[in-house]
């Protein structure tokens, strides 16, 4: 019995040395304990991916581990202003405080903070127990739910591309690559060069730390096409799980290049004349109880499902749009002369196309969706790429024959805009029925007024060729 019990101790105790979740708040207060934590972060993520939220003293949190915030925090822009409540919100609760209860699964270190800090990702409720459903955590939640009704499981990979710049305090002036070890900023295009990533290797061992001590489980770092820019790959997983980990990944890349006086952006096409920068997140679809790929038969040929998940992206794709590619600037990567795709053309390995079925063996058949930027929030992207798929594979839809040529050479499939896009999005009914009416309306109304807010801006382009021209 002694024996017994002293492995059944041992066993409990295993999570003081995962460095990522605990399943209770009294395993969290050993957890903390064990690293003498001092300060949590509690986080929520917005509509945009912003870490929202408050941090407070460790003591604090384990007597209370509850968080109130206004429900208006799903509803501020990237600008911080918010769209007209009307039609959105009744009038009484708009400015009512929401419960955001904590995932213990998330619980990590925060490495970079100076004092002992750990963050938690926190779920939204309103008081009458609820769920959010404007909440980007909750919107993927509600889709994985319709997978599993079904009796399957969702699997993704998402790959992250981003662009290491000089610091910009003026956004009046262009981005600029940074100076590396070598003493000077990269010229031309250095794709999957070595040499070039070791430029900037003790950003990236910082960044390696920072994700080890968080959890995050890295795959691969390759150098992309751009100057400085770069592509994090991070191993399949379940979507939420996978969605939580590119939500800190951008944080921590952000503050290891902060480190050393760089700024990381995650911005769809920040420098001009450079490819943009996408979020491709590989999917498929296993049997809930035997972790089958059903995108495979017995004899490792294609099944019905596979070619409906493909028909169901090609439909249902250019509607979601505004969630894959969420700002005004997102639209400049999807053009024709740029290495992003501009259709929902899909191919055997036809990287040109949006949609690219890479090789594999049966077990590991996959779609690639091409089509996100690297700026849009992990959450909506994976909830809203694989409800596309889930709407294929419900509605048994076919989809076009896989493209073996150059899909740029196919006309646009994709909203050429933002407020187009937006418009495609708010008139989908079938989207709504499976991200959430709510939802749907919050986010269009969100990204009209961001739209409103660019319109203010005036551009070099036109103070250039109109100032005296027209």
């Amino acid at each position: 019995m002694a024996k017994r019990t002293k492995t059944a101790d041992t066993s409990d105790k295993a999570f003081l040395k995962s460095p990522r979740g605990v399943g209770s708040l009294a395993e969290a207060k050993a957890w903390m304990a064990a690293r003498g934590i001092t300060e949590i972060e509690c986080i929520v993520p917005d509509l945009a991916g912003v870490a929202r939220g408050k941090i407070m003293p460790a003591s604090k949190f384990l007597h209370s581990p509850v968080m109130n915030l206004p429900l208006s925090v799903f509803f501020q822009t990237i600008s911080g202003e918010y769209p007209d409540y009307e039609g959105l919100v009744d009038s009484v609760v708009a400015d009512s405080d929401l419960v955001l209860e904590p995932d213990f699964a998330t619980l990590c270190s925060v490495p970079w903070a100076q004092d002992p800090t750990a963050q938690l990702v926190h779920d939204a409720y309103h008081r009458d127990g609820r769920p959010v459903e404007e909440a980007p955590r909750q919107v993927l939640k509600n889709v994985l739910d319709l997978y599993a009704k079904r009796g399957w499981k969702a699997v993704v990979a998402p790959e992250i591309e981003f662009y290491l710049v000089e610091p910009n305090t003026d956004p009046d002036y262009p981005l600029k690559p940074p100076v590396g070890r070598s003493g000077r900023p990269e010229i031309g295009r250095q794709s999957y060069s070595i040499q070039a990533v070791n430029e900037f290797d003790a950003l990236f061992e910082d960044m390696y730390d920072y994700c080890e001590a968080q959890g995050l489980a890295i795959d691969t770092l390759i150098h992309e096409d751009g100057a400085a820019q770069m592509e994090i790959n991070l191993l399949h997983g379940d979507p939420l799980t996978l969605a939580d980990q590119v939500f800190l990944f951008k944080r921590t890349i952000r503050e290891a290049a902060l480190a050393h006086k760089i700024y990381a952006t995650f911005m769809a096409k920040p420098i001009a004349n450079e490819p943009g920068s996408a979020m491709h997140i590989h999917q498929s679809v296993v049997d809930a109880k035997t972790g089958r790929n059903i995108f495979s038969d017995e004899d490792g040929d294609p099944t019905p499902e596979f070619f409906s998940f493909i028909a169901g992206q090609q439909k249902y794709l250019p509607a979601v749009l505004c969630i894959l590619a969420p700002y005004v600037n997102s639209y400049r990567r999807l053009t024709r002369d740029s290495m992003a795709p501009i259709n929902v053309q899909w191919g055997y390995d036809n990287r040109t196309a949006g949609l690219r079925v890479p090789p594999s063996l049966p077990a590991a058949r996959r779609v690639e969706n091409r089509v996100p930027s690297s700026d849009a929030n992990p959450y909506l992207v994976i909830a809203a790429s694989l409800a596309c798929g889930y709407l294929g594979i419900s509605q048994g839809l076919r989809p076009t024959e896989p493209l073996e040529g150059d899909a740029k050479d196919k006309p646009f499939d994709l909203p050429r805009g933002l407020l187009e896009a937006v418009a495609e999005f708010a008139e989908c009914e079938e989207l709504a029925q499976v991200l959430g009416r709510r939802f749907v309306t919050t986010y269009a109304a969100v990204k009209q007024a961001e739209f409103e807010t660019f319109m203010r801006v005036i551009s070099p382009w036109e103070r250039e060729y109109l100032l005296l021209n027209v």
